[in-house]
């Protein structure tokens, strides 16, 4: 797990590990870039050391798409989706740095 903490330390205010063949994590994906969030996304079925990242999340519990926010594991899709229906979602990654303000906000 210290090698996926470090990567989701050194990559910014969202981190999202995904496989590029679920639509789930598509639909994750999706949900942020609309949000006006960029995250940063590590394909587990396309980078080198990609099986053993996802061994390592699994063994935990953290099934893809396993979302990191400000460097803490908020979940995978369900959590994500409930945080966003509940409201939630917006101020986290307000207070992370991933949004500048809330996208309502602006006019």
């Amino acid at each position: 797990m210290d090698m996926v903490m470090r990567m989701v330390s050194e990559s910014g205010p969202v981190v999202i590990f995904s496989r590029t063949s679920c639509c789930i994590s598509h639909s994750i994906k999706n949900l942020f870039y609309q949000l006006g969030v960029n995250p940063v996304v590590f394909e587990l079925d396309e980078i080198n050391k990609g099986r053993e990242i996802e061994q390592s999340l699994l063994k935990r519990g953290r099934n893809p798409p396993a979302v990191f926010i400000g460097g803490d594991f908020v979940g995978g899709a369900n959590k994500i989706m409930s945080l966003h229906l509940e409201q939630s979602l917006l101020p986290m990654l307000i207070n992370a740095g991933a949004l500048l303000q809330h996208p309502a906000a602006v006019d």
